[in-house]
């Protein structure tokens, strides 16, 4: 199986190239199916089709062509699926508190749940090969992280918590009753719980593995766009996830003479430029803007055409960390892949929350996360092939380097 998420910031195109690959991988003879893991369904959309079609389809795969199908979960269906005894107590929990019963049960859908229950399909599928190729359609990066957090956060609960806390209520909940109006969760809401990581085992190796799973993060050539994808650039790594490649969209054209767009061309080629130096080596496709919209299969198969010409999009177009970040004793190292160097061709600079790698005239950005870019001193060796960045000292305040 082959497994590709498509990331990054809202509004980048990221639904127009999950569906584009999805129609090239399909009409390359594989099984497709693209899912939509954001909340505000699109795909449905970006193929023109008829809404009452997947009103009646109630979240289950739809085929929209040869070899290939889309799915967009309906949260209703899979709270009776997967949620029942866990989304009974919640809201018998909040009607207990005094709110209305239907507004109870609407604020008893907590967050996570449609991310789980994608979950539970993405490791159904691996499990019985129904399909030879997941396209995952992400959410804005913020809830993409949350979404690959999942496994490991629920393992930890469940190794830790979960046990003691279903000995606990099972102790406590005879003296309870009789004490207090709030309910306690039954035998029944844990069984639940302990079902669903059941399910879930497994999963969190699929998207680890850069056999299976990468990541390909959508872009415009804009300052805070190109932000927000360092940003998932450096998150994707720390959960191990492989990234392999970088797709530029929305690129105004060449042939497009109007001055208006002068300044608009210029400013795009300073951030190409930008982005080649952030995220060297991993690839990056420039796509050009499309003169229409994009919208039903014909112009999507186009689309498929200018960002991979005939290369086949379920390549793996890079292997390899670039970088990792781990912690050892308190202190934290940033392994960073630089073959071929001697200690006096780098050059390092920290400022504010960036570590700044400079090899001859290419430089790197690597954004930080907020306890790293905390610490007071940075020091760098060359082992092997890696160049070692460690960073110790006590926490201070941002911007006083």
């Amino acid at each position: 199986m082959r497994i590709i998420f498509f990331a990054g910031k809202g509004g980048v195109g990221k639904t127009s190239m999950a569906a584009a690959t999805g129609i090239q991988a399909a009409e390359s003879g594989r099984r497709t199916v693209i899912m939509s893991l954001d909340v505000a369904h699109s795909l449905s959309d970006i193929f023109d089709l008829e809404n009452g079609l997947l009103d009646r389809n109630r979240g289950r795969p739809i085929k929209v062509g040869k070899n290939l199908w889309i799915q967009e979960l309906d949260i209703q269906e899979e709270i009776s699926k997967n949620w029942g005894d866990i989304y009974k107590y919640f809201s018998l929990l909040l009607n207990t508190t005094g709110l209305d019963e239907i507004l109870a049960e609407e604020l008893a859908i907590l967050p996570g749940m449609e991310e789980v229950s994608l979950l539970l399909y993405i490791n159904r599928y691996a499990r019985e090969k129904k399909y030879d190729v997941i396209i995952l359609d992400c959410a804005p990066t913020g809830e993409s992280l949350r979404f690959i957090s999942i496994p490991t956060t629920l393992e930890w609960y469940i190794k830790k918590i979960f046990r003691m806390e279903r000995t606990i209520a099972r102790v406590v909940r005879p003296v309870a009753k009789r004490i207090y109006d709030i309910p306690l969760p039954t035998d029944d809401y844990f069984a639940a719980i302990e079902n669903l990581f059941k399910r879930l085992q497994g999963v969190d190796e699929i998207l680890a593995d850069p056999e299976i799973t990468t990541v390909r993060l959508v872009a415009n050539p804009e300052k805070i766009v190109l932000k927000e994808t360092q940003r998932a650039f450096m998150y994707f790594c720390l959960y191990r996830m492989n990234i392999d490649g970088i797709i530029m969209n929305r690129i105004i054209p060449r042939e497009v003479k109007d001055r208006y767009f002068d300044g608009w061309r210029e400013n795009q080629k300073r951030y190409l430029d930008r982005a080649k130096s952030y995220f060297s080596p991993i690839p990056i496709f420039p796509v050009d803007l499309f003169r229409s919209e994009i919208l039903g299969y014909e112009s999507l198969r186009d689309l498929a055409r200018k960002v991979y010409g005939d290369r086949d999009p379920l390549d793996r177009f890079f292997e390899g960390a670039p970088y990792s970040l781990t912690k050892d004793n308190g202190e934290y190292r940033l392994a960073i892949k630089l073959p071929f160097l001697t200690k006096k061709d780098v050059e390092l600079n920290k400022i504010s929350d960036e570590l700044i790698v400079r090899v001859g005239s290419h430089k790197q950005h690597i954004l930080l996360p907020r306890q790293v870019a905390a610490m007071d001193t940075v020091t760098a060796t060359l082992e092997g092939r890696d160049l070692l960045v460690r960073f110790g000292g006590e926490h201070h305040e941002q911007g006083k380097e």
